[in-house]
């Protein structure tokens, strides 16, 4: 079973907290990392290994957020 790295992170890109995770799919990880996302948290991040499996906000959906600010 694929060990995941659940990460979270403030809304200056500080990390605050995370753990990992056994998971069947990165898909289980996905849910897992959303399940035990604080509000606080402003974005979150799944890796496996050195790759980056899922992240949220995206990079696309945040650069699309900064120029409309």
């Amino acid at each position: 079973m694929p060990a995941y790295e659940i990460c979270y992170l403030d809304d200056h890109g500080v990390l605050t907290y995370k753990f990992m995770a056994n998971c069947d799919s990165d898909g289980r990880a996905k849910v897992l990392a959303h399940a035990m996302k604080l509000p606080s948290a402003k974005r979150l991040e799944v890796w496996s290994g050195e790759a980056l499996i899922y992240a949220r906000p995206s990079d696309l959906a945040q650069d699309a957020f900064k120029q409309a600010s």
